[in-house]
C-alpha cells in the first residue's frame, strides 16, 4: 500500500488552516472570547437584579430620590451627575475610536493625542463613581427600621423627604457601643448612628408638620404616607433601629438588596473601568516610545479599544436598570 502522504499546501501552518482563523489575529479573537464570557457574566447579574427588583417593588428605593447630588452642589438635582458619567464615559468610547483610527493609518501623535483623551475620560469616572458610592454610603436624610426591616422614611406635609437631623430632639445620653470584648454574646455592633429612635420620636411628637412615609405602594405607584396619628403609633411599635446611608446590611432608601446589587454591580464594572484604564496607560506608553510604529501597526491599540467598547456599552445597561428603569 502506498502510504505516501497527500500534500495540502498547509503543512506547518497552524491549525492546517492559517494563521488568521475567522481572519482576525489570535490577539484579537481571544479579546472577542473574553467580551463574550464576561457579557454573559454581566447579564447574570442584570438578570438577578431585575428579578430582585420586580421581588420586592414595595420596598425598593427610587433612583430619583437617591441619586441626587452633585459635587460643591448643595441642591437636589436628579440623575444629572450620572448622566454627566455616563456621557463621559461615551465621548471617552468616540476618543479610543479616533486613536484606533489614526493608528490604521500610522498617525502617532493623533493615537497619542487620543489615548490621552480616553485615559482622562476613563479616570473622571472612575473618581466620580467613587464619589457617588461615598455618598450613597453616607446617606442623605437618614429613617428608622422597623423590627421586621422595612424602612420608615420621613416627609413634611407636602410629600418632600426630611433629615432626621432636622427635627430629632437629642436628650442627656450615654452611649456604649458594643464590641466583641463587652457586647452582648460577644457580639459586635457597627457604627453607631447619630441619634436614637428615642430622640426621633421625642422630634416626631415636637413636630406636627412631620409625617411618617413606609415602604408600600398606592395605587398610584407612590409610597404611602401615613396620618399624623398612624405615623406617631407606626414609630413608637415598631422602630428599632435609626439608619443613616447605605450598606451591606441596612440601607435608608429602601430594601438593603438594592444596596447589595448596587455595590456588587457597579463595582464590578467599576473594576473593568479602572483595568482599562491601567491597560491604556500602558499602550499609551509604548505608543509614545514607538513600539508600535517599529512594528508598522497598531494592533495593541484596537485591541484594547475593543475592551473599552464593551465596558462603555455594559455601563449603558447598567444604567438603564439602576438608574432609569
Amino acid at each position: 500500500m502506498d502510504t505516501t502522504a497527500v500534500s495540502t499546501g498547509t503543512e506547518g501552518s497552524t491549525w492546517g488552516g492559517g494563521n488568521r482563523p475567522m481572519k482576525a489575529s489570535y490577539g484579537k479573537l481571544m479579546m472577542w472570547f473574553f467580551i463574550v464570557s464576561d457579557a454573559l457574566t454581566f447579564s447574570g447579574f442584570l438578570a438577578a437584579y431585575g428579578f430582585s427588583r420586580f421581588k420586592f417593588i414595595d420596598s425598593w428605593p427610587i433612583a430619583d430620590e437617591v441619586f441626587t447630588h452633585i459635587p460643591f452642589y448643595h441642591e437636589p438635582a436628579p440623575m444629572i451627575y450620572v448622566a454627566f458619567m455616563t456621557f463621559v464615559l461615551i465621548m471617552s468610547s468616540v476618543t479610543m475610536v479616533l486613536a484606533v483610527d489614526a493608528g490604521h493609518r500610522m498617525m502617532k501623535n493623533k493615537v497619542i493625542l487620543y489615548m490621552f483623551l480616553t485615559i482622562i475620560g476613563g479616570l473622571i469616572f472612575v473618581g466620580s463613581q467613587a464619589w457617588e458610592w461615598a455618598t450613597f454610603i453616607k446617606g442623605d436624610y437618614g429613617a428608622v427600621q422597623t423590627d421586621g426591616g422595612n424602612i420608615l422614611q420621613f416627609v413634611d406635609t407636602d410629600g418632600k423627604r426630611v433629615a432626621i437631623a432636622d427635627f430629632a430632639i437629642v436628650g442627656e445620653r450615654e452611649r456604649v457601643q458594643q464590641t466583641e470584648q463587652v457586647g452582648v454574646w460577644y457580639d459586635s455592633e457597627g457604627t453607631l448612628p447619630s441619634y436614637t429612635v428615642e430622640e426621633v420620636i421625642t422630634g416626631l411628637e415636637a413636630n406636627p408638620n412631620i409625617l411618617v412615609r413606609t415602604q408600600e405602594l398606592t395605587d398610584e405607584g407612590e409610597k404611602t404616607v401615613l396620618s399624623r396619628e398612624e405615623s406617631l403609633t407606626r414609630i413608637k411599635n415598631n422602630g428599632k433601629l435609626v439608619v443613616e446611608g447605605a450598606n451591606l446590611r441596612a440601607n435608608e432608601y429602601g430594601s438593603p438588596l438594592f444596596a447589595d446589587f448596587f455595590f456588587f454591580i457597579t463595582g464590578f464594572h467599576g473594576f473593568h473601568v479602572f483595568s482599562g484604564v491601567v491597560i491604556n496607560i500602558i499602550i499609551f506608553f509604548n505608543v509614545i516610545i514607538g513600539t508600535y510604529e517599529r512594528r508598522k501597526n497598531y494592533e495593541m491599540v484596537e485591541k484594547v479599544g475593543l475592551y473599552w467598547h464593551f465596558v462603555d456599552l455594559v455601563w449603558v445597561f447598567v444604567f438603564t436598570f439602576f438608574y432609569l428603569v
